[in-house]
């Protein structure tokens, strides 16, 4: 049986870094403001763990971005399916990522799609022409590589 997943993105700032990616990929950032109510009701968590980000509570040091299209917890507002999740970390970026996000622009459009990028925060490194392909590799707010083809 195939296993749920996420990404799990580490971040200075998550909140901003799900914003930008959210952009970036069309993605919906999560609203989980149901269950921090509930929690912040009951006592379990402290106020000082969330802030108000879109117009609801959300956690402070957690954010979470998913696709359209795929379902999400009712309870949680957690994605069920593609999703992309920051969590906070006190140091930052310091070596290249072992794993990176591709970008797949329309055909014919990935200048475009570079543009767009750069206009949401990114940075251009590289655009790397080889025989198996061309794409250029890029660097989100915070430095994360990610390559756009």
């Amino acid at each position: 049986m195939p296993l749920h997943w996420k990404l799990v993105i580490d971040a200075n700032d998550p909140l901003a870094l799900a914003d930008f990616w959210a952009e970036a990929m069309g993605y919906l950032p999560e609203d989980n403001s149901a269950l921090i109510e509930g929690l912040l009701a009951s006592g379990v968590v402290p106020p000082e763990l969330t802030v108000e980000w879109h117009g609801h509570h959300a956690w402070r040091d957690l954010a979470a971005v998913r696709h359209p299209d795929d379902p999400c917890d009712e309870v949680s507002g957690a994605g069920l399916g593609r999703r992309l999740l920051f969590q906070r970390v006190p140091e930052t970026k310091t070596a290249k990522n072992r794993l990176h996000i591709d970008l797949h622009s329309e055909p014919g459009r990935r200048d475009e799609e570079v543009a767009r990028l750069e206009g949401l925060g990114a940075t251009m490194v590289h655009h790397v022409r080889e025989q198996g392909g061309e794409w250029c590799i890029m660097r989100d707010p915070e430095g994360n590589e990610f390559c756009v083809q």
